[in-house]
């Protein structure tokens, strides 16, 4: 297993960290299995999203605090509710075929560490689960 830091500097953001996995996947050596990606963190997320244009990140964050605002009336006291919230729906982990040693992603996609309740200093962790040969 691989662990590497993501530093963010807003609130909320969004950072691709797909050339870094795929670093981790080529080093792994592995050609077919899975990669999985995961942080401990309850108001942080990872997602599959499009890497090409970059107002989709601001839609994505823009929406989420549309809909889930920073400050409702929480019961949560900390000030972050609405960042645990957005982190449980969006989720602390992906699964990402590999083939051919490379991550199985569409043209426009990459991967996405997402910060609610930043800046922080965080940690992602990579798995590489190399693919059984059938018989073995």
């Amino acid at each position: 297993m691989e662990i590497f830091t993501v530093r963010t500097s807003k609130r909320e953001e969004m950072i691709e960290i797909t050339s870094r996995v795929q670093e981790i996947v080529r080093n792994s050596k592995v050609q077919s299995g899975i990669c999985v990606v995961y942080i401990p963190h309850t108001t942080a997320s990872i997602t599959i999203n499009e890497n090409a244009d970059p107002s989709v990140k601001k839609d994505i964050i823009n929406y989420l605090s549309k809909l889930i605002p920073e400050n409702a009336n929480y019961s949560h006291l900390e000030g972050n509710a609405d960042a645990h919230i957005k982190a449980s729906i969006m989720g602390q982990s992906r699964a990402i075929i590999i083939r051919d040693g490379r991550l199985v992603l569409g043209t426009w996609q990459g991967i996405f560490f997402v910060e609610f309740d930043g800046p922080r200093t965080r940690e992602v962790f990579v798995e590489i689960v190399p693919k059984i040969p059938q018989g073995a």
